[in-house]
């Protein structure tokens, strides 16, 4: 017996209620989808949810919300796409707001400072998991090493720009496919599907692909044409009303850019954002970034809707709608940054979805994207290395060292490597210990 169709009062409901549970990052958010979308629900088998997923991986941007507006898409066309993508990123916004309005109206009151110093040590830790979760999975061999280690070492010692590491990366890639195929050949999935039978799925493996999924010339420029289109009429508006160098247009045209470059997740394009945001506009301070990240994996949606946190943080501090609108000129920046972050990621999805079988498994597409994720690795140790110089040594490499700082870190991290610790069971934990500790010893804060 086949399943019925899904409606979209139904779907909608679903989105919804993912945009509020989606915790855990992207590996959290895709077993989300996966338990309740292929194993529960069943309105995708196993085979076109994963097929969906490698799609979703190989471009820049979150691929836990790509792959929910992919999987929209092909059940509700654009509607679904659209209500699937937006759902998922709407919720964490508001939560994100409101808790950088407590963060910078309260944030340096002892009890908050407290639970902040505890976290710090924490998001430490969690960065360098991260980087260690994206190199098992990237770091198939000593190329892939090497490609690693030249990439940390030219952000670490060259501060050299993130876009120059990501397209060098991708030029070893593109080279390397035709010297030497087998090094960026991928490995064979480890999620193939067992060939047992299983109860249908609306959009079973053999469902044909529906008319709007078929690559169609026409159907791809009129994507291309929306995007632009939208894209130029918010930042249009953003440059008559304020002017081209004003906060909220190099807002737009800064986020733009990073939302090119986020292959590997959020952690990779996070040097590229501290670049621009803290050293080059000074729109947050090294610090706060920490604290922005923090507070992003402890709502839910992609992680990397930091950059929320930091448009509302910006748009605060340069006061974009004057002195007297902050709360107002910080919400609508990190309204901002939000949609020049996630507009690219639809166009992806609506503009590439009918593209997918075009482009899977070949060799001269994959490559340059994996070289990039191995480069990825680097990166992320890089920023590991700049947020424990913050916490640690919070007055420089030549400064005195936090030793009670320095033993957080070294906790979370065995928490995290050891005992698998979840990350909202660490923040939680860590935010408790650094306000006993800030309580006991009032001296460690602001030292």
């Amino acid at each position: 017996m086949n399943p019925a169709p899904i409606s979209r009062r139904e779907a909608f409901l679903f989105w919804l209620k993912l945009g509020f549970v989606s915790f855990g990052g992207p590996a959290g958010q895709i077993a989300i989808m996966h338990a309740e979308l292929v194993e529960r629900r069943r309105w995708i088998s196993e085979n076109r949810f994963l097929h969906a997923l490698n799609y979703c991986m190989l471009l820049p941007g979150p691929e836990a919300q790509q792959l929910a507006t992919y999987i929209g898409w092909l059940m509700h066309r654009t509607w679904g796409g659209l209500v699937a993508g937006a759902l998922f990123v709407l919720p964490s916004l508001f939560i994100l707001m409101a808790l950088s309005w407590v963060y910078l109206r309260f944030g340096h009151t002892p009890l908050v400072a407290g639970l902040f110093y505890g976290i710090k040590p924490a998001v430490v830790a969690i960065v360098l998991h991260a980087a260690h979760r994206i190199g098992t999975r990237a770091l198939k061999n000593r190329w892939m090493v090497l490609i690693a280690a030249l990439a940390f070492a030219a952000l670490t010692f060259l501060d050299t720009p993130f876009p120059a590491i990501v397209a060098a990366a991708a030029l070893a890639g593109w080279v390397g496919s035709r010297l030497a195929p087998g090094v960026f050949t991928p490995s064979a999935a480890g999620h193939a599907a067992s060939g047992e039978p299983h109860a249908p799925a609306v959009i079973d493996d053999h469902t044909p692909t529906p008319s709007h999924a078929r690559f169609s010339r026409a159907g791809l420029m009129r994507v291309l044409a929306w995007g632009l289109g939208l894209w130029v009429l918010v930042m249009g508006a953003l440059v008559a009303t304020q002017g081209w160098q004003a906060t909220l247009a190099q807002m737009g045209l800064f986020f733009s850019k990073a939302a090119l470059l986020t292959f590997g997740g959020a952690y990779a394009v996070l040097p590229y954002v501290y670049q621009g945001a803290v050293e080059h506009f000074g729109w947050l301070t090294g610090p706060q970034m920490i604290d922005g990240l923090a507070l992003g994996e402890t709502t839910p949606g992609p992680l990397i809707m930091v950059v929320a946190f930091v448009g509302f943080v910006g748009g605060w501090q340069q006061a974009v709608l004057g002195p007297d609108a902050l709360l107002a000129g910080a919400m609508l920046a990190a309204c901002v940054v939000t949609f020049f972050t996630f507009l690219p990621s639809f166009v992806f999805i609506l503009a590439g979805g009918p593209l997918v079988e075009a482009t899977h498994g070949k060799l001269g597409f994959t490559a340059p994207l994996s070289a990039i994720t191995a480069a990825v690795v680097g990166v992320v140790l890089n920023l590991a290395v700049f947020f424990a110089q913050h916490v640690v040594w919070p007055r420089g490499w030549s400064g005195p060292v936090d030793a009670v700082a320095g033993a957080l870190v070294l906790l979370a991290a065995l928490a995290l490597f050891r005992f698998k610790t979840g990350v909202m069971t660490l923040i939680a934990t860590s935010a408790v210990a650094g306000l006993l500790i800030t309580q006991a010893l009032p001296g460690l804060i602001g030292h």
